[in-house]
């Protein structure tokens, strides 16, 4: 006898979800950038990073994919977490890496974002590799405005790996 198929979520049209994969993105920003978080809201952002990865995956291209797994690696980073810093931040250097309609600043991001992780995990070198990566493909971002919020994150690495002796 075959199993009846559960039911799905209800159906959104693509503007509906666009919507919710960039308000979803948005709003695990605010909560990543509260000075200090409940569990309760560290659960909230865990929550809206995977939520709009989901949408974006109906909806979005492969940059956005690949965005959105930055975004969950950032947040299980930010809460110490390093399995799935680790697991996200490697899915968004596959897809970066093998979409050729990336941005220019996503190779650099995705780089950092290893950096971050491996950083968490406690594996130095492999955070300096990762670094000197992303530092390198910071000369290719021809927009100073794109390559900035990537430097600023390379340069805040250094203050984690002193928090993290």
């Amino acid at each position: 006898m075959t199993q009846p198929r559960p039911a799905g979520p209800p159906e959104l049209d693509q503007a509906t979800r666009r919507a919710l994969a960039v308000g979803l993105f948005n709003h695990t920003w605010t909560l990543l950038d509260m000075p200090s978080r409940t569990i309760a809201q560290d659960d909230e952002m865990i929550h809206t990073a995977h939520a709009s990865r989901f949408h974006w995956a109906e909806v979005g291209a492969a940059v956005n994919l690949a965005r959105g797994e930055w975004l969950c690696s950032r947040v299980y980073a930010v809460l110490g977490r390093a399995e799935p810093a680790l697991h996200h931040a490697r899915r968004c250097l596959e897809l970066t890496e093998s979409n050729p309609d990336r941005e220019d600043w996503d190779l650099a991001a995705a780089c950092e974002a290893m950096a971050r992780a491996e950083l968490v995990a406690g594996d130095r070198p492999a955070a300096s590799s990762w670094q000197a990566r992303a530092r390198a493909a910071l000369a290719g971002i021809r927009d100073a405005e794109d390559r900035s919020p990537i430097e600023a994150d390379l340069d805040s690495l250094s203050a984690l790996a002193s928090s993290n002796g």
